[in-house]
């Protein structure tokens, strides 16, 4: 991976992350699990300690020169989230706890103004659970029908499906960008416009997306674009919940409390406006200014280098891996985000995790919060390896000699 803007090799990003310097069991770190979350860079690490350590206040509520200043880099970090996916306004840009967080907050809201007896909400076979639970309470809520586009034995949607499912009684439509379970990338635009034609909204769970690949939530014409910042190598406990302006206006809020109310009296309270109405209580401050660092460190490299990159190590990956006995990949969809679901012949998903650890190297195992998507190809679980930037194709040759070393090993 050359940047040559920069000089820097991805080698000297990767010495950025302090985390990929330890050891596991004795052996160097393999860190294959940034789907489930990114490891940090010292810039955010740093950013959040100058913070606490030199300038921390409250935002918003007080006029001594600590809380401006807190309330400027906030709002800052907004200002980053809103370029990050190209939204029109600030105002559309809502913080929030994660991806979790943003699609309960539209369930609640979106489905409090807009959803009736009667109306229906689309998913797919392959979501994350958070993309399936809240539409299935709001349906029971409402009295609202959930249906769900299949996918084939690749990972990817049946398209033809989808324009069947889709009437006037659709009202909203939820779906992954990248499936966390598969790494199934979703033609989003398709999906959308032909959500529209027939006056649907669209939710987009951009969790495995955001941190991977450039996204234009105007070029895309999406209603809601959610995301999560440990995955997008920031903090836990902060979220981005992008909405088309004209319908968050529309929404009531999701709780109450303060800063997102107006005026507050015993007979009425009236709503602040945009974002605050969605931001009740003390915000996560410092974990926001953490995200906007985050989300300068990978402007900074270029999300192009590093979908790139990503691809690059998914194609060898693909490849060298494909060749171990026994090796089988669960979602062979043609587009795919750096993500490779697999079984071994024999071996239960939890032992090859299990082994790897042993050698240092952390995958995830299991359903990964997605059991319909595992009923959908018939396995209890996968193994699953999932790439970030900081990830070498040394990093994937090591994994081949364990993995042949436990193929060996159990058979």
């Amino acid at each position: 991976m050359s940047h040559s803007k920069k000089h820097k090799t991805v080698s000297d990003y990767r010495s950025d992350f302090p985390m990929l310097s330890k050891t596991m069991h004795g052996k160097p770190l393999v860190y294959f699990d940034t789907a489930a979350t990114a490891q940090k860079p010292q810039a955010v690490i740093d950013c959040m300690t100058h913070f606490y350590e030199d300038s921390y206040g409250t935002v918003h509520r007080a006029i001594y020169e600590l809380a401006a200043h807190s309330t400027y880099l906030y709002q800052a970090a907004r200002l980053k989230a809103m370029h990050f996916l190209n939204a029109k306004r600030p105002e559309e840009i809502i913080f929030t706890r994660g991806t979790t967080e943003s699609i309960n907050l539209v369930a609640h809201s979106f489905g409090k103004a807009f959803i009736h007896a009667g109306d229906e909400i689309i998913i797919s076979e392959i979501e994350h659970h958070s993309n399936i639970v809240p539409w299935q309470m709001l349906c029971e809520d409402r009295g609202a029908t959930l249906k769900v586009i299949p996918v084939n034995d690749r990972g990817e949607l049946m398209m033809d499906v989808y324009r069947e499912l889709l009437n006037e009684k659709t009202k909203l439509v939820a779906i992954g960008h990248i499936s966390n379970a598969l790494g199934t990338l979703h033609p989003i635009k398709q999906i959308v416009d032909l959500a529209h034609d027939v006056g649907a909204k669209v939710l987009v769970d951009g969790a495995q997306a955001a941190p991977h690949m450039a996204i234009d939530v105007q070029a895309l014409d999406v209603d809601f674009y959610v995301f999560s910042g440990h995955k997008a190598y920031g903090p836990t406990g902060i979220g981005i919940l992008y909405g088309k302006e004209v319908l968050l206006e529309k929404m009531p809020p999701y709780q109450g409390g303060g800063d997102m109310i107006d005026t507050v009296t015993f007979t009425k309270t009236t709503y602040n406006t945009l974002p605050l109405k969605f931001e009740a209580g003390t915000p996560m401050i410092t974990e926001a200014i953490g995200l906007g660092a985050a989300i300068d460190y990978i402007i900074g490299i270029g999300r192009e280098e590093i979908k790139t990159w990503e691809h690059e190590l998914l194609d060898y990956a693909t490849k060298l891996w494909s060749e171990i006995p026994g090796f089988k990949i669960i979602g062979t969809a043609a587009e795919k985000g750096a993500i490779i679901s697999f079984c071994m012949e024999g071996i239960h998903p939890l032992d090859v995790g299990t082994m790897l650890d042993l050698k240092g190297i952390a995958i995830r195992t299991g359903h990964h919060c997605a059991q319909p998507a595992m009923r959908r190809f018939h396995v209890p679980g996968t193994a699953r390896a999932s790439f970030g930037l900081y990830n070498t194709k040394e990093e994937i040759e090591a994994f081949a000699e364990a993995l042949q070393e436990i193929a060996v090993l159990f058979h």
